[in-house]
């Protein structure tokens, strides 16, 4: 079962194409449709969304959809959501949101995304069956971007029940369609080879192992095509061709040790040890932690063995077997490591992360003796996902003891908002007492009833301000001195000016007067608006008075109920944390075990070897020694 090295997006990314609102994709590089949100609380959810922080988005997505708060998106909101649960590897929890979503009718194009997404995770968790079942259930083509993955991912289940001829009729259909496809040539020529048919396998194998490469990723994959098919013409018994496609890989890649390894055996299947020892000595000086390294250490002393000679035989096998203890006794080292459990902690300290699921890699080398015996492992899909299980719940304790916190500190601030609304309450009550809003609403109604009067007697006077009615009043002083019979003369000539006074004030309050109505009955309108103000705060903090202390009991029983819950989970966590860890050592033991057996089998190969030479040097001596 070969995986295409680019498969690496994760099904976040599906969930967040998902719930963009039902679009129908034409092609990848069309722009994104205008989404418009128009409910807060799922904007709230987009935005940690958007910034990867999955944990927070979901757990305030689904307090959202309890309170109701996301109804102008409840549909891509639940998408949303079982996209993000397919990232923690709850498939059975999210293909139930994508059921229940396309029973009410969901477009096409998303049912067939969703399903899609559904199998992909199912299959990297390694649950073939389910993963089938949800692939079955895509009915229209996918978006040209996920076609070549569709098709991918059908061909590897195919070939995971040893279905090969399935597989290559797959993906000779996809071959046909997008001839550059170079991962579906790759797939078709491993299964054509596996299904019998050798010779159209190995064309499409050969033609790939020598293609341009522009990018190390494709370099990578024209060196396992290569090596696929050296390793294939040595099991069909022609060395020949297999040293020429083995010559293919290059000297640093990830597949050159077993390129090496097999070079060498091909030149020994030509009858020509000389040959065989370049590749094996080159590759013997490699990391010894390498299986095909390992079986190096002794193919050296076998050619030169085949040589004949004994002695540098006798001295590689010597040296392998010293190679061998020592790292036998790293590996002993190495175990005890992890079963002591020093490899979690120091996995956690060297490949640290925000958040949990899918989002999170591991691939970084801890700082433990002998970490190179960890690169095979920590590159087995088996125990990535076991050691994200387990810090995800380690995550997932540490959330909890942080809420744990936190409710002692919401009750505290409970007892400090009880405390403060017992206090100022009566107070704030009192003053609106003293300031008597009834009084101010029956001054307010008087003073309705004076500007409704002079409105009605079209009275400018009604509407003075300050300064006309102390205008007024001095004019009315002055006409009074001015009307008396023994005035003096003076005052008496005053009166025609006193007069003109008098008109001109009349006039400027008749030329005022809309303007002075209008204002005053704005501005009883904005005291009325106050006035009601005033009386809805005053009853609010009746209602208060009467309702906040059930209120603060709820809440009380609200913190008091959840502690228990916490408490309760903290050991269950903590068990299957232990557990999980358990497991993952369990894993990772089994694995350097298998190079403890396989290292073991070296040895005893050379132990066996040095036997032989041993037995072929004494019997030498004994024919020499015979007359």
């Amino acid at each position: 079962m070969h995986t295409p090295l680019r498969w690496r997006r994760l099904a976040v990314v599906g969930a967040c194409v998902l719930a963009s609102g039902w679009p129908a994709f034409a092609s990848a590089t069309d722009e994104p449709p205008l989404h418009e949100v128009q409910a807060p609380h799922y904007g709230d959810t987009l935005f940690h969304f958007f910034q990867s922080q999955y944990f927070t988005s979901i757990t305030t997505l689904m307090v959202s959809q309890h309170f109701e708060r996301v109804a102008p998106h409840a549909d891509e909101a639940e998408v949303l959501r079982g996209g993000m649960l397919l990232t923690y590897g709850l498939h059975r929890e999210a293909g139930e949101i994508f059921t229940r979503l396309i029973e009410k009718g969901a477009p096409p194009a998303v049912r067939d995304r969703a399903w899609f997404y559904l199998a992909k995770i199912r299959y990297q968790r390694g649950y073939l069956a389910p993963a089938e079942e949800a692939l079955a259930r895509v009915e229209r083509a996918l978006p040209p971007e996920l076609e070549e993955e569709r098709g991918l991912l059908q061909a590897n289940l195919l070939m995971a029940r040893s279905d090969y001829s399935g597989a290559a009729k797959a993906l000779s259909a996809m071959s046909a369609k997008a001839p550059d496809a170079r991962y579906v040539r790759f797939n078709l020529g491993i299964a054509q080879i596996k299904s019998g048919d050798k010779a159209g396998g190995t064309a499409l194998l050969d033609d790939l192992g020598q293609a341009y490469a522009e990018n190390e990723e494709l370099r990578a994959l024209r060196d396992r095509a290569n090596l696929a098919l050296g390793f294939a013409a040595l099991a069909d018994k022609q060395p020949q061709a297999a040293r020429t496609y083995l010559a293919r890989v290059r000297l640093k890649s990830l597949e050159a040790n077993k390129a090496l390894l097999g070079f060498g055996w091909a030149a020994d299947a030509l009858n020509d040890p000389q040959l065989a020892l370049a590749p094996w000595l080159e590759l013997s000086g490699r990391e010894v932690s390498d299986s095909a390294a390992l079986e190096a250490r002794i193919a050296v002393p076998y050619a030169y063995a085949e040589l004949g000679a004994y002695a540098q035989s006798l001295t590689h096998y010597q040296n392998a077997i010293a190679d061998f203890e020592r790292e036998r006794g790293s590996l002993d080292a190495s175990i005890e490591a992890i079963r002591s459990g020093q490899l979690v902690d120091a996995l956690l300290a060297s490949n640290p992360g925000d958040d949990m699921g899918e989002a999170w890699r591991m691939d970084v080398l801890p700082a433990l003796p002998h970490a190179a015996h960890l690169t095979a492992l920590l590159a087995q899909h088996e125990f990535q996902e076991a050691f994200k299980n387990l810090r995800d719940l380690r995550y997932l304790t540490a959330n909890l003891q942080a809420w744990r916190d936190k409710l002692d500190t919401f009750n505290d601030m409970l007892e400090t908002r009880r405390k403060a609304f017992a206090e100022r309450l009566p107070q704030v009550r009192a003053r609106a007492s003293e300031a008597g809003i009834e009084n101010l609403r029956q001054r307010l109604d008087a003073a309705q009833a004076q500007v409704t009067q002079g409105e009605a007697d079209q009275d400018g006077v009604a509407f003075a301000d300050g300064k006309q009615h102390e205008l007024l009043a001095r004019i009315a002083r002055v006409k009074a001195m001015t009307a008396q019979p023994d005035a003096a003369p003076d005052i008496a000539q005053a009166r025609d000016r006193v007069r003109l006074a008098a008109g001109t004030l009349t006039w400027q309050l008749a030329q005022t007067y809309p303007e002075r109505v209008w204002e005053a009955r704005k501005n009883l309108q904005v005291i009325r608006e106050g006035l009601a103000q005033a009386q809805r705060r005053d009853a609010a903090l009746a209602q208060a008075q009467r309702d906040q202390p059930a209120r603060f009991d709820l809440f009380d029983q609200r913190i008091k109920a959840l502690s228990p819950v916490i408490e309760a989970m903290l050991p269950r966590l903590a068990a299957l944390s232990k557990e999980q860890q358990g497991l993952m050592q369990d894993i990772a033991v089994a694995e350097l075990t298998r190079q403890k057996a396989r290292l073991d089998a070296y040895a005893m190969q050379a132990r066996f070897a040095v036997a032989q030479l041993y037995d072929r040097a004494n019997k030498g001596a004994d024919d020499a020694s015979t007359p």
